[in-house]
């Protein structure tokens, strides 16, 4: 697992440092929780994929537990996640909340005087999908959380919403997932993103100094990872007047 960090510099009050964690798929944890104990961020965002599926998450589950023993953990749905199906005892959006995570589904919180928000996947609540486009997110939802006044941070599992659906809104920061690269990566770029097909534009780092897209902690395709090591991202905000 690489780490890797950037700092961005905004329109932030004060610094805060963000690890983002995304695309877990369930997957063993100890070595993230190692390096987030190292590093403490002052939250831990969680932007879609940490379950491959609600109804088989026991290690997902213990994740959220165990980071929120380290920072305040905020986690919106991805495209594996079909958690409204699936609100009951055993699965879903209870199980995660009695964690001590902040689950954002289309929603939003207040965070040290931050607006913290999770636009949740477009296929939230469908059993079945492939790689064809991305159905649209909740687009009411969306304007809403842009239309605060105020510093906002949205969690957002596909980064190929952003062009199409955030880029014009007053969002400042946007933290994505989902591309897992691009599975392979060639001089610097990725092959394949669902979503965005081959060579697609939006697959690691950070666009417009506010889209930062993480490569994803797991590798759930039947093909290996190539020159694309998985990866925890330490975003560091800092205030623009800052040095």
């Amino acid at each position: 697992m690489q780490i890797t960090e950037y700092t961005i510099k905004t329109g932030i009050a004060a610094p805060l440092c963000v690890a983002v964690a995304a695309d877990l798929h369930d997957k063993p944890y100890a070595s993230v929780l190692n390096e987030l104990f190292r590093t403490k961020p002052d939250i831990i965002a969680i932007p879609g994929d940490l379950m491959s599926a609600p109804d088989n998450a026991v290690r997902a589950l213990d994740f959220l537990t165990e980071a929120a023993k380290l920072a305040p953990v905020f986690y919106s749905p991805g495209n594996h996640e079909h958690i409204r199906k699936y609100d009951n005892d055993r699965h879903g959006a209870s199980l995660i909340t009695r964690t001590g995570a902040v689950l954002l589904d289309n929603s939003s919180v207040v965070y040290n005087n931050i607006y913290i928000g999770g636009l949740s996947s477009g296929f939230m609540g469908r059993r079945r999908y492939g790689v064809e486009k991305t159905p649209p997110p909740d687009l009411r939802w969306l304007e809403r959380f842009s239309a605060f006044q105020g510093f906002k941070l949205l969690l957002c599992h596909h980064p190929e919403y952003y062009p199409v659906y955030i880029k014009p809104l007053d969002i400042d920061i946007i933290l994505s997932g989902h591309a897992h690269g691009g599975q392979w990566r060639l001089f610097g770029r990725g092959v394949f993103a669902p979503g965005q097909g081959l060579f697609p534009a939006l697959t690691s780092g950070v666009y417009d100094n506010r889209l930062v897209v993480s490569r994803g902690l797991a590798n759930t395709a039947g093909v290996p990872r190539i020159f694309n090591p998985t990866e925890l991202v330490i975003v560091k905000l800092i205030p623009q007047s800052r040095e």
